[in-house]
């Protein structure tokens, strides 16, 4: 029961993993998606082109997403290009894992300002849109880190955490304006971020796991579905957890 087709959707760090998911499945549903991607442009490009094949327009762009004035003008330049804006999805970001007593200023600050700063002035360039139509989602793509906190992963887990928070805060202040706020939290996802671990690594992993696999990026993607869904209409400022039981305590 989802019903986004022409509807806008702007999707941050879309051009792999998580982000490439949900990027393919609102355009699936009829949406017109535009996404921004940090390197991988030509994989963003075949993306944008994939996209394109379900009927959609999609568009691809290079912004900095800890750059307010690039997120800005880049918001500014999808309302006008794709004729509107009504969903927001805070995908984009990055781990630097290190033992907390090795961990730098610049190992703090770059995923900070990429995972919770960015997600604020991409929110923050989108609420005024939202509020004056009386109509918006916005998604955080939080993690299990946010809530359970994972060793030599202080700064991942502290930006994630403030997501969550976040999210709960803006929900409560934007819902007398028909705008809903929710974060999904994964677990263990088999994404490009896993790359360099070592087969008897992602086996230890999903040892941890009671369903006994890490997720797959489509399933992250379904509870976009959901939450963008009718059956979610009354569900605002939560933060579900996606995970295979990894965090049951």
């Amino acid at each position: 029961m989802i019903d986004i087709k022409g509807k806008v959707a702007i999707v941050t760090g879309g051009a792999r993993g998580i982000g490439k998911a949900i990027v393919l499945r609102l355009a699936q549903h009829g949406c017109h998606v535009a996404f921004n991607y940090s390197k991988s442009q030509a994989e963003a490009q075949a993306l944008a082109l994939q996209a394109q094949k379900c009927g959609v327009r999609c568009k691809a762009d290079q912004v900095d997403i800890k750059d307010f004035d690039a997120v800005k003008e880049w918001i500014e330049g999808v309302r006008a290009d794709l004729g509107g804006l009504h969903i927001l999805v805070n995908n984009a970001g990055i781990t630097i894992d290190k033992a907390f007593m090795l961990m730098s200023q610049e190992d703090w600050h770059q995923v900070m300002d990429t995972n919770l700063n960015g997600a604020f002035y991409a929110a923050r360039c989108c609420i005024v849109t939202f509020l004056k139509q009386r109509e918006g989602h916005i998604i955080n793509i939080s993690s299990v880190a946010g809530s359970a906190g994972l060793p030599r992963q202080v700064n991942y887990s502290a930006s994630k955490g403030g997501m969550d928070t976040m999210t709960k805060a803006l929900a409560k202040e934007v819902a007398a304006y028909n705008v809903r706020v929710n974060a999904i939290a994964p677990g263990f996802t088999d994404t490009e971020i896993l790359s360099g671990f070592s087969a008897e690594d992602k086996q230890r992993i999903e040892s941890v796991i009671p369903l006994g696999r890490m997720a797959r990026p489509e399933e992250i993607a379904d509870c976009v579905d959901f939450l963008l869904g009718k059956e979610a209409s009354y569900l605002t400022g939560q933060i579900i957890q996606i995970d295979g039981g990894l965090s049951i305590r």
